[in-house]
């Protein structure tokens, strides 16, 4: 178990998510955890699941294995930027200091480091790779330059999304698409978390302006979910700026009566076992259906 919690525990090392090599002075302390404030606007949560119990043991037993990374704010306080899962353990653990990597880092750096050490975990929520996105692409703008991982043959022609997406094995269109739905309301984006309303739709949803996603909100808690051709009908609009809650919901409403009828045509096996022996196949079923259907079309002139 030791083991397994040391391999989640480790990081990539902080030169090589700045992309330097040893060119950034840096140091190793224990520190107050009571002067450590979290990351400003940390878009990743820190819940308190199997995993932290089982990280709030290690720690209790071994220790933090793996420093967090720390910068100071010039007043004895420090900010964290990677490792506020550790700290977060090693509070409940009931730890008074905490081994950090204390750096002097501009708010840019500090924020792809923060970014790329936390897109290093297997489950993220929509949400966190949306803000953690749009953080990391207003940094690398800010810096004037994409240096940051970047293809040092062609750096002008790589896009800046592109540039993000690779850490995670994505392309620059998909960090877009999530970066969408940071202009989602909040409780619209909960529910893409929660699976409630897909990626798909949220990211169309993220569109329309406040006072229209009001107003779908106010549909999906009535109704429990909404169709990809309910949100194309609304797109479609020439007015969007003058809808009401009433002419939105016409539009939903219309949309799924107008959409075709699906002509899916199903059996249970339980249907079937009338008219087959028990001891056919299923492929042989399906080769007499098959044989039937095909008799009956010849029959009718099909």
């Amino acid at each position: 178990m030791a083991n397994k919690i040391r391999e989640k525990m480790k990081l990539t090392s902080v030169d090589d998510l700045l992309g330097v090599s040893g060119t950034k002075e840096n140091r190793t302390e224990e520190i107050e955890i009571s002067l450590i404030h979290p990351f400003k606007n940390h878009p990743f949560k820190v819940v308190d699941d199997q995993r932290m119990d089982e990280l709030v043991d290690s720690i209790i037993n071994q220790g933090v294995l793996s420093p967090v990374l720390v910068r100071p704010n010039g007043d004895g306080t420090y900010e964290m930027i990677s490792g506020h899962r550790r700290i977060h353990a090693a509070k409940r653990a009931q730890l008074k200091k905490i081994p950090a990597i204390v750096m002097d880092l501009n708010d840019d750096e500090s924020t792809i480091i923060m970014v790329d050490a936390n897109l290093q975990r297997e489950e993220l929520l929509p949400s966190e790779r949306a803000f953690s996105f749009k953080m990391k692409m207003d940094a690398m703008r800010h810096q004037g330059a994409c240096r940051h991982n970047v293809d040092k043959l062609n750096p002008v022609e790589r896009k800046t999304a592109t540039i993000v997406g690779e850490g995670s094995g994505l392309t620059g269109r998909s960090v877009q698409r999530y970066i969408k739905l940071t202009y989602l309301l909040p409780e619209l984006l909960e529910m893409v978390d929660n699976k409630q309303l897909s990626l798909v739709n949220g990211v169309d949803i993220s569109g329309f302006d406040k006072e229209v996603q009001e107003y779908l909100l106010t549909y999906i808690k009535e109704k429990g979910k909404i169709h990809p051709a309910q949100l194309n009908a609304l797109k479609a609009q020439p007015n969007l700026e003058n809808l009401t809650p009433y002419t939105v919901m016409t539009i939903m409403k219309e949309a799924m009566a107008s959409r075709p009828k699906s002509k899916k045509v199903s059996f249970t096996e339980k249907k079937l076992n009338k008219f087959f022996p028990a001891d056919y196949s299923a492929n042989k079923r399906e080769q007499i259906i098959i044989e039937l259907l095909t008799k009956w079309k010849e029959e009718h002139g099909l």
